[in-house]
């Protein structure tokens, strides 16, 4: 029997306890979800993209149903590649929505791949990789805004 795989990209620059409430929704949803880690060559990273998987795998290193890699291309390739059949996608305000619908309309029409779109916890919903590598610049505790016991390493 096939299973049922979701791919849940982003830069996750850092991954924040917003996409940890994601996946950790998500995960009675699906067989197996795949943390894809984008590589944004026209991007200035906070993090190298190996420091961001290395973290993330940290989270999950109990858990098969969830595998952490990076890619660098398409979205809908690297979903191809792993045998995902679905993308997952958090939505924390209006204009997220816009964005993740017309995204979903491209994605679906060029590779046949459904978007699952699921809406931040209202405790969330202001928490937001930008807003993190802000508060972290200036050397604030960020600590409540990541996933219990990640911890963040900055490329040197």
């Amino acid at each position: 029997m096939e299973q049922t795989i979701a791919l849940f990209p982003g830069s996750f620059d850092p991954y924040t306890i917003g996409h940890y409430s994601i996946v950790e929704r998500a995960l009675p949803l699906f067989d197996k979800i795949v943390i894809a880690v984008g590589i944004n060559r026209n991007k200035q990273s906070f993090l190298d993209v190996e420091k961001r998987v290395e973290a993330i795998k940290s989270l999950y290193t109990n858990n098969e149903k969830v595998e952490v890699i990076s890619y660098d291309g398409l979205t809908v390739d690297a979903a191809k590649k792993y045998g995902a059949r679905f993308l997952l996608r958090g939505v924390r305000q209006v204009q997220d929505f816009e964005y993740e619908r017309n995204l979903a309309e491209v994605n679906r029409n060029i590779s046949g791949l459904e978007t699952i779109l699921l809406y931040t916890l209202p405790e969330y919903g202001h928490i937001s990789s930008s807003i993190v590598r802000e508060l972290a610049s200036y050397g604030k505790d960020i600590t409540g805004l990541l996933p219990p016991g990640m911890k963040l390493h900055r490329k040197e």
